[in-house]
């Protein structure tokens, strides 16, 4: 599994230009699931997104979680995060998981975090969404539960 986390002060998405889910302060994440993923990845990523300190303490030191900010959290599904673009211009999508299967993983994520943290909004799985946010900092932090990165 892989995730951007980006800090926010503001983000939301749309779906056929309706607002279906938004947050103010907290993390903005993007999600993608490979066809090797497992419960255990889930498991690592949700834990890592809850319990990440890049959030600024009293000394603008990042050393507080959201939970320690109470901040809000925006789950994203987003395949692309496995496109390999290496070869040619197109980029291939051969090592996301299959919509079908991703969707329930997608859903068991937002299950697992909803579990672990009590203020958790989401995108749609297989829609044209429009995400919107202002990065604060700017931080983006780039997770892979098979710790590629």
């Amino acid at each position: 599994m892989r995730a951007v986390i980006q800090r926010v002060l503001q983000a939301s998405v749309e779906v056929d230009g309706n607002s279906i889910a938004s947050i103010n302060n907290g993390l903005a994440v993007l999600a993608g699931f490979s066809p090797s993923d497992t419960s255990k990845d889930l498991e690592y990523i949700c834990q890592k997104i809850i319990g990440i300190r890049i959030f600024d303490n009293a000394s603008s030191f990042m050393n507080l979680s959201l939970s320690d900010v109470h901040g809000g959290l925006l789950l994203i599904p987003q395949f692309t995060l496995y496109g390999d673009a290496r070869k040619g211009r197109r980029p291939s999508f051969s090592s996301a998981m299959k919509p079908e299967t991703a969707s329930e993983y997608f859903d068991s994520f937002v299950a697992m975090c909803k579990a672990a943290y009590p203020h958790v909004a989401t995108g749609k799985f297989k829609a044209h969404m429009k995400v919107m946010l202002v990065n604060d900092g700017p931080v983006t932090i780039l997770l892979d539960s098979s710790k590629l990165f």
